[in-house]
């Protein structure tokens, strides 16, 4: 789980009250797409905790949850899609003969 900063020291209270509670907890610079300062580059906490107690720190200090995009579960099935065999006639059909 990953938490986003834009002060380090935000970002270091974080990781230094995850670290006293017990949790795995590190800092590192995040670079964005199209960010060309280095300077403005934000802060990622990266942690094991649990995700509530997260997101009440990341509340604290301003910054915003990275939620990761989990890949769908390969056991779980979905039937195949009922489609039409053809397509779908919106005028009335032509009589033979007209």
């Amino acid at each position: 789980m990953r938490g986003i900063f834009f002060e380090e020291d935000d970002a270091r209270a974080v990781v230094a009250q995850l670290l006293r509670e017990g949790w795995e907890a590190s800092v590192v610079r995040e670079r964005l797409a199209g960010e060309d300062d280095d300077e403005d580059h934000p802060w990622a906490v990266v942690t094991d905790a649990p995700p509530f107690q997260f997101e009440m720190l990341i509340d604290q200090y301003d910054g915003w949850l990275d939620a990761e995009e989990s890949a769908p579960d390969p056991a779980v099935v979905v039937p195949p899609l009922d489609l039409p065999t053809a397509p779908k006639r919106i005028k009335r059909p032509t009589e033979p003969g007209a």
